[in-house]
């Protein structure tokens, strides 16, 4: 393992069914569920801290809204028994909620992935980094979608994802891959 992640929690946000939703538009990194699965059970098999954080989004037209199906997570990397979920209404996990509390009490080093790379993903790690919180991103598990800037240029997600790590990366963050943790 050449990130220093040990004993590290791992921070998984937002990967609930509304993030298939097609409002969201075309997206980046097919494959980061299987990475956010590999990581997970990684941790697993160590017995090391892992926290679920779900979107129960307040706005009335959002696919994340509670008692509805988007609000559950993904089959492939729904939470465990004896793993903790975290209920967020904004973009940032730090937002009234204990997430703070929690990576504190756990040693003051997490892990992030999930979604979108450039919003409640980004978020949260720009808080985490500010907190003084020691912040690694897995750039392979997480991805952005689309995003159209307010001259009418759309970004790819592929673009849109890159620069967002980019912004993480060094300031609030150490960005890794899925190699440098589990290799």
């Amino acid at each position: 393992m050449s990130a220093n992640v040990a004993e590290s929690a791992l921070v998984v946000i937002d990967v609930q069914m509304a993030i298939d939703d097609p409002v969201w538009g075309p997206r980046n990194n097919p494959d980061a569920e299987e990475c956010i699965a590999t990581l997970l059970a990684f941790w697993r098999a160590r017995s090391w801290p892992v926290i679920h954080v779900r979107h129960d989004s307040v706005n009335e037209d959002s696919p994340y809204r509670p008692d509805q199906p988007g609000n559950d997570f993904k089959a492939l990397v729904a939470p465990h028994e004896g793993e903790q979920v975290v209920a967020k209404t904004t973009n940032s996990a730090f937002i009234g909620t204990r997430l703070e509390d929690i990576l504190r009490e756990l040693g003051g080093r997490a892990v992030f992935v999930g979604v979108l790379t450039n919003n409640s993903l980004e978020a949260t790690v720009r808080m985490a980094g500010n907190l003084g919180i020691e912040t690694y991103v897995v750039s392979d598990a997480c991805w952005s979608v689309d995003k159209t800037d307010g001259r009418g240029r759309t970004w790819l997600a592929e673009d849109v994802h890159a620069l967002s790590l980019a912004n993480m990366h060094g300031e609030y963050a150490q960005v890794v891959s899925l190699g440098e943790i589990v290799n």
